[in-house]
Formats: structure tokens, C-alpha cells, sequence
């Protein structure tokens, strides 16, 4: 058995199981460890049942009740199942303890002895009741309260307990002691041994044993990532620019911005300048634009694909989703046909026919300055491009190693564009994306309104609802985003599911839909279909809905739980509104009382500027600030956070450039572990990439 054998050969894990570790992404024995915390808690004090009773504890609440035991447990038979029930009294009152399908519990507690029984604690008419306890020793309970314990993203069907149960027996039966890093730099940085890392991520034997596991596992994550990117742009470097661009004087894109209704921005205009003297260059283009929401990046890649159009060459757009692929292959079809420019706009995206699919991979080998959008469809094996001089990729779908090859087989070495909206201060974006140019849109568009804010507490929501309802009969549409797909054990959070049908009741006559990432791929997109062609009215979403769709039609955002998200990522979610006319408004929800998360949220309140969001948030996130929805899940980094761990990830960068200095391809017999990583890295990137 190792990291890589499927997770059904853990013993406890049958088929059922297995397919319910698959909807949370675990598939094999390494996923499982990777399967980090969301979370960590620590056990509630014990209480006796008076105590209990008086009204500590609100229903819902997980509870520790501490207890004699006078009659042996009753076990009746409800026909479907079993029902073992334990009657537990104090001096004054008593509780009521109900276990299914575990009818050996009977014969488990012995009369006259003591337990603890842990769970959650409602309320069924007068009487207080814990379903499903736990059952513990005192003496056991007090030795496991100082603890911190895990809390996993879960789904129907799987607990937490059966989770942590099989990462304990993956962590023993795994040799896990040969560590890649080298010992010079784990000393360097003080970084704990990766087994010992590992082990303490998911069972720490105190806060200071977790913060270390931390810092090492994040250390690995900027690591392998910045040595990727580096040894990616030692290769390209070498690559000599094929292609012959017509001048810019008499382009294309330039007859086109001369016909625009609106002029380019400067920093527009700027990052235009860099990319065409770029693929004008004796060199390959490798560049990433950063421009923060609504910047208008589109319109550049229209234009950087138009010179390649012009000089008889195909270029190709990669979208994170099929419906954004979609509303871009519309948009660029539309600007063509307006400006009477005779380039082939062509579709490829994965869920499309074998008809269209056979009719696209047709086109694209007949016309040889076709512009081509889809998503990772793109670079896979039936795709034959003709003349491919730029691939244009969103930040998400970082262009690697892997995919080179695949174009490379095709007889192509393109130009590399990648976009991002995501608002990294230049010193972090410099090392994060070393291996690439960097050009900044820093200007909004003078056109578009600037988003209303507001910051507000559970008690708005009726309000916000009200409001939802007046936009909706405008004829505008609404998102509500929630940090959980569905309830969490150990997490209390809004969840997607359940809020849907919450907001059916609240605002009934209005068409309400849920989408969140675990749905399958066909669904996801019908469901941002149908929003974005205002068959839906409000969307009830996860983060998934970050990259997803542009919906000008939509005018407001209500977050919940506002608190849990990055701001950053928060900015990255109101950017979805405000992309037509009319006044956005964005509305977070937080729940938390502390003063801190009011402060960060009031730097949202107060800014539209992503890049000063950003900065400002770095200043107030310190260090063991790590829990929570993380700041940059667009770079899929499990842990690591590039705002609060931005010392970590200098280290890293620091400690990549002088490995790299000493053995520029990592060929020493010394540094073989760590080449392995790194190319099962870029190999893991282009299985995601290709999901």
C-alpha cells in the first residue's frame, strides 16, 4: 500500500464508502492526508445534567454531560430499525439519550458506573436530548479536553469520526519517514520533519505542534509551486519566437480601438503595448496581466488574438468554465461581425456533441487565423491546431510544463498569456509568478459605477431580503453566497442547501436556485446558464461562482458569514455585480461579535480598490490567523495563505533561487527527491487541469 493506492484499500472503506470520500475529493491513500482540517475545536466542559438544564447550553450546542448510570438502556424495535434509549437523572432533572442501529450499547454501559456522553443537545418538547452520543470515560473525557480536534469537510453520510478513523490508519500503515526537503533548509527555517508534520495537521498534541505542522506543510506547498514555475521558465527562455506579426501601425486592434465606444483606460493601453512588443520579440511571450475586477482584460485578449488573426496565425482562449467560454466565444463572434472583420470565432468545450465536437476540430484545422475558445477541451489529444501562436489562460488554469508538451507534440510553441483578477500586492505576484512578465491594469473603466457596500448583522437579513425582492422587480437579478455546500459537523456556518430552501419561503414567487462545487459539471453549467439568461433570479452560491459566469443583469451580492472569506476572495465574489448600468450593491453578513472581523470587513465598506484591499488585509492577518475560508484558493493551494504567510513563501522563493543557482535542473543525485516532487507536482496539476 502507498499514497497512491485508492482509498478503498483502507480497511473499513466498502464501495458505499468510498463514493462518499470521492464527493469531497478524496480518492486515494495521499488524498486522504491532504484532506487537511477546515477547523479545529476543543471539547465542551462536562456538565452534570442540572448544570446542563439551567440553560447553558442552547439547542443545537454540543455538550459533555457526566452521569450514573441507574437502569440498564431500553431497546425497542420501530419496525425499519433499532432504538436504544438511556433515561440520564440528576437531582432535579434528567436527559434523555437515544442511539439508532446500535442496540450492543445495552449490554456496553453497566449499571452504578459513570460516563460521559458527548453530542449535540436539542430540545423534543420539555425534554433535553443527545442523539448519536459518544460515550466516554471520565477519566478519559479529562484527558482529551485540552486537546484540539479535527473538523473535515464532510458529506451526507460521512463523519467526521469515520474520516479522522481512516487518516489515523492511512498515517500508520504509511512509511512517511524519508523526507524530500533537504536538511540544510529545514534547519535554515526551523521546519518540523514532514511525517511529524503531517501527523500533527490532523492530530496536534498542542497549538504550538499545530502551528509548526502548519508552517511546514505551507512551506512545501510556495516551494514545489515556485520551483515549477522557475524550472518552467529556465525551458522557455530558450525558445526562439517563430512567428512574423504584421506591424502595429497598420493593425487591426489598432482600426478597431479607433472604433470602440469607449476609449482604453491608460493602463489599458499600457499593458496592450507590452504584450504586442512582446510577441514581436526574438523570444516566446510569457506574461501574466493583472487587473483588478471589471478592469477590462477581455478586450485585450480580443485584441492581442486579433494581430494574431491578421498575421495569418490561430490563437486560443482557455475559460474556467464552459458558460464563461460560451459568453466569450458570443462576445468575440459579435465584436467580429461589428467591425466586419473576417476571423473564424470557433467553440470547444467539453460537453459539447460529437457532432460539434467533429465540426470544431474541422474548423480549426481549415482556417488558419481562427480565434478558438473553450476550456481545457482545448490541448486535449484531438484537437490539432493549425498555426497556434498565443494561448490566452486564466490564473486558474496556470499554463505548465505538462501542457507545453501537449502543444509541442501539435508542432506549436505559442505565446503564453495568463489573466488574473485576483489583486496581489507586486512584491508577492514577482515571486508567485516568476516565471512570467508582469503587466498591471490598475484603472476601472470610467463608465462603471462604483459598487455600494455595506457591512450589517444577522438582524439586517429581513431587510436584505426586502430589498433582494425590489431589485428582482426591477427586473435586475441577486447571488447569495454561503460558505458551506451543506451543514457541517463541528462548523456552524450557512450552507447553500438549506439556505435555498430558507429563501424559497422568504421571498415566495421568485425563481431561487442553489450551485455549488460538488455538483456534476452538466448541472453546474445549466445552473449558471440559466442565470445568466435570467431564468433564474436569485442564485444561492459557494465561491464557485467567483469564476464563473458575467451576469450584467445582476445588481446585488448578500454574503453570509462575510467574516469566514479573505478579503480579497470577498472582492473577487462583489466583482461578480456591477458589470452593467445600473447601481450594484453588495451586502455582507457578519456574524461574528469581535471587533477585528468588523474592522477588516469595514476596509471592504470603504473600497473598491482590490490592490489596496489586499495590502491593507495583510497588515491586520497575523500569523496563527489560519482558519476560516483562505484568502487565495484561485492559486489552489490547500493551506498555504500568499497574504498571512507571505514570510513563508519569501523563504520559499529565497530557498528555490539558490537550489536552482547550484543545480539549475535539479540533475544532482542530492536533489532527486526534490525533482521527483516537483514533477509529480506538475503531474497532479495537469490531472486537475484536465477534471
Amino acid at each position: 500500500m502507498d499514497i497512491h493506492s485508492p482509498i478503498g484499500a483502507l480497511k473499513g472503506i466498502g464501495a458505499k464508502t468510498e463514493q462518499l470520500f470521492h464527493k469531497v475529493g478524496v480518492y486515494t491513500i495521499g488524498d486522504i492526508l491532504l484532506h487537511y482540517p477546515r477547523d479545529y475545536e476543543k471539547l465542551p466542559p462536562l456538565k452534570t445534567v442540572d448544570e446542563l438544564y439551567e440553560g447553558e447550553h442552547g439547542d443545537g450546542m454540543s455538550a459533555a454531560v457526566s452521569g450514573r448510570i441507574e437502569k440498564v438502556p431500553t431497546v425497542r424495535s420501530t419496525g425499519r430499525m433499532q432504538v436504544t434509549t438511556l433515561k440520564l437523572n440528576g437531582d432535579l432533572k434528567s436527559i434523555s439519550l437515544v442511539w439508532f442501529h446500535m442496540p450492543y450499547i445495552k449490554n456496553a454501559l453497566k449499571r452504578g458506573e459513570y460516563y460521559v456522553f458527548l453530542g449535540k443537545l436539542s430540545k423534543k418538547g420539555s425534554q433535553l436530548s443527545i442523539d448519536q452520543p459518544q460515550i466516554l470515560a471520565p477519566e478519559k473525557y479529562q484527558q482529551m479536553q485540552n486537546s484540539l480536534w479535527p473538523c473535515y469537510a464532510l458529506t451526507q453520510g460521512l463523519s467526521k469520526n469515520m474520516v479522522s478513523k481512516q487518516i489515523r490508519q492511512a498515517l500508520e500503515q504509511l512509511d512517511l519517514s524519508r523526507d524530500y526537503l533537504p536538511e540544510d533548509i529545514r534547519q535554515r527555517h526551523f521546519l518540523a520533519e514532514y511525517n511529524y508534520a503531517l501527523e500533527n495537521i490532523h492530530f496536534p498534541e498542542s497549538q504550538t505542534a499545530l502551528e509548526a505542522a502548519r508552517k511546514r506543510l505551507v512551506f512545501d506547498e510556495f516551494f514545489r509551486f515556485i520551483l515549477a514555475a522557475r524550472l518552467q521558465k529556465q525551458q522557455m527562455e530558450k525558445v526562439k519566437n517563430e512567428f512574423v506579426f504584421a506591424p502595429i501601425e497598420d493593425s487591426w486592434a489598432n482600426q478597431v480601438m479607433e472604433r470602440l465606444p469607449y476609449e482604453l483606460t491608460n493602463a489599458q493601453k499600457r499593458a496592450l503595448g507590452e504584450i504586442r512588443e512582446n510577441m514581436r520579440s526574438p523570444e516566446i511571450m510569457q506574461r501574466l496581466v493583472q487587473g483588478d475586477v471589471g478592469s477590462g482584460k477581455t478586450i485585450l485578449a480580443f485584441l492581442a488574438m486579433l494581430d494574431c488573426a491578421q498575421s495569418g496565425c490561430q490563437s486560443a482562449l482557455m475559460a474556467p468554465t464552459e458558460v464563461l467560454a460560451r459568453q466569450h466565444y458570443e462576445t468575440f463572434s459579435k465584436l467580429c461581425e461589428e467591425y466586419g472583420l473576417k476571423v473564424p470565432v470557433i467553440l470547444l468545450t467539453g460537453s459539447m456533441t460529437q457532432k460539434e465536437k467533429r465540426r470544431a476540430y474541422d474548423r480549426i484545422q481549415l482556417y488558419a487565423k481562427a480565434m478558438v475558445i473553450g476550456t481545457h477541451a482545448l490541448i486535449q489529444e484531438r484537437t490539432v491546431f493549425d498555426n497556434l501562436a498565443l494561448v490566452i489562460t486564466d490564473e486558474q488554469h496556470r499554463f505548465g510544463v505538462k501542457q507545453r508538451e501537449h502543444l509541442y507534440k501539435k508542432g506549436s510553441q505559442p505565446h503564453i498569456l495568463v489573466m488574473s483578477a485576483t489583486p496581489i500586492p507586486r512584491t508577492l505576484a514577482i515571486i508567485l509568478y516568476g516565471d512570467l512578465d508582469i503587466s498591471v491594469v490598475d484603472e476601472v473603466p470610467a463608465k462603471r459605477l462604483p459598487i455600494k457596500n455595506c457591512v450589517v448583522d444577522p438582524k439586517f437579513r429581513p431587510k436584505s431580503y426586502s430589498f433582494i425582492r425590489e431589485e428582482v422587480e426591477k427586473g435586475h437579478q441577486a447571488y447569495v453566497i454561503c460558505p458551506l455546500v451543506e451543514a457541517s459537523e463541528g462548523l456552524e456556518a450557512e450552507n447553500v442547501t438549506e439556505y435555498t430552501q430558507k429563501l424559497q419561503q422568504e421571498l415566495p414567487g421568485l425563481e431561487i436556485a442553489c450551485l455549488h462545487g460538488k455538483m456534476k459539471g452538466a448541472l453546474k453549467n445549466r445552473m449558471m446558464e440559466d442565470f445568466a439568461e435570467g431564468r433564474i433570479q436569485v442564485l444561492v452560491s459557494t465561491t464557485v461562482i467567483e469564476v464563473g459566469v458575467n451576469v450584467p443583469n445582476a445588481t446585488v451580492m448578500m454574503i453570509e458569514d462575510a467574516q469566514r472569506f479573505g478579503l480579497a476572495q470577498l472582492h473577487q465574489l462583489r466583482g461578480r455585480v456591477g458589470r452593467g448600468d445600473a447601481q450594484s450593491y453588495c451586502i455582507m453578513v457578519n456574524t461574528s461579535e469581535g471587533e477585528r472581523a468588523q474592522k477588516r470587513l469595514e476596509i471592504l465598506n470603504k473600497s473598491n480598490d482590490g490592490f489596496l484591499i489586499a495590502s491593507e488585509d495583510l497588515k491586520l492577518r497575523g500569523p496563527g490567523d489560519f482558519f476560516g475560508i483562505r484568502q487565495s484558493g484561485l492559486l489552489e493551494f490547500k493551506l498555504g495563505d500568499i497574504y498571512q504567510d507571505s514570510g513563508i513563501l519569501k523563504a520559499a522563493s529565497e530557498e528555490a533561487r539558490r537550489l536552482l543557482l547550484e543545480d539549475p535542473d535539479l540533475s544532482a543525485p542530492w536533489n532527486e527527491r526534490v525533482r521527483e516532487q516537483v514533477l509529480e507536482y506538475l503531474d497532479a496539476c495537469v490531472e486537475t487541469a484536465n477534471l
